[in-house]
């Protein structure tokens, strides 16, 4: 009671009888932490749809709190789809190795889901049905059988089924036959080009979106960046380009064909072409790769 100032021990010495003496000059409340200096009752300390880490734990701990109300993980399954994927080894005699099957599980954690399964399911609709109405998952991705063919299996399953679809198809490259729909027990599905690169687009487009809204996370704000070197684009469609950060410029990379995924390897971001190219300098928007994210914490040697 009384106390005024607080003298630490490196700004004093010691005096007859262990007393310890200022050495400059003392200020009123010097080294008083008041009450109410961070926050005052009733004051809002994050918003709805605060992102749980771990500073947010600490800071609810020290304002007194022993629970916190949160919105689960969204739970996400992955169909893989095609008898023509190879688990291993070289592609050969018409087999192609599965390149978004090891993807898509580190890229939906990376943006906020719990994938609770990775199933393979060949060209069978009857598994597909069956897979996707015995789902316990609030998300279902599946990659390829989005198109038209003889063993694209999407389409019509989810018509069996009762499905609400969404968005069917978008005037995007690479990635236009990515859909997304509703089932009757209010579960969504994404369904994912069989192009890697498309995929991406649809992980981005269509997956983050839903699964952001999901988790009850407020949208990022857009922002653009001009291009360092001009873009060709496509004659109607949007492009989404893999570009990489310098300075303040955005670099376009090589390799951004729907079957490619060199490109968006070493990417920070996708870029927003609009129909026709942009030029050099012209401002694009960018949608960011989720990697600060992922809890990834492996580098080549």
């Amino acid at each position: 009671a009384g106390v005024t100032a607080v003298l630490r021990s490196e700004h004093g010495r010691t005096g007859p009888q262990d007393r310890l003496h200022s050495t400059s000059e003392m200020s009123h409340g010097q080294d008083i932490r008041p009450r109410g200096q961070e926050c005052r009752r009733g004051d809002q300390l994050l918003p709805t749809g605060t992102l749980v880490t771990p500073a947010v734990l600490g800071l609810a701990a020290a304002a007194g709190y022993d629970t916190l109300t949160v919105v689960p993980r969204p739970r996400a399954e992955v169909l893989v789809l095609g008898d023509e994927l190879l688990t291993e080894g070289l592609p050969h005699d018409g087999l192609i190795r599965d390149a978004l099957g090891p993807m898509l599980a580190p890229w939906l954690r990376a943006l906020g889901a719990e994938v609770i399964a990775v199933r393979r399911l060949g060209d069978d609709a009857k598994a597909l049905r069956r897979a996707i109405t015995t789902s316990r998952a609030d998300l279902i991705v599946t990659t390829g059988g989005t198109a038209a063919g003889p063993v694209d299996h999407v389409h019509p399953t989810l018509d069996r089924i009762g499905a609400d679809l969404l968005v069917d198809g978008v005037a995007v490259r690479p990635g236009h036959p990515m859909l997304l729909a509703r089932t009757r027990a209010d579960q969504h599905l994404v369904g994912l080009p069989g192009n890697p690169l498309a995929a991406v687009s649809g992980l981005l487009t269509l997956a983050e979106p839903l699964l952001r809204a999901l988790a009850a996370r407020p949208e990022p704000e857009p922002y653009r960046m001009p291009l360092r070197e001009a873009v060709q684009g496509h004659a109607h469609d949007t492009r989404l380009v893999p570009v990489v950060l310098r300075g303040e410029r955005a670099v376009p990379l090589r390799y951004s064909g729907p079957a490619m995924l060199r490109g968006v390897a070493t990417a920070d971001a996708l870029a927003v072409v609009p129909p026709g190219g942009a030029a050099q300098g012209a401002g694009l928007e960018l949608l960011d790769l989720p990697w600060d994210t992922a809890g990834i914490g492996m580098c080549f040697t």
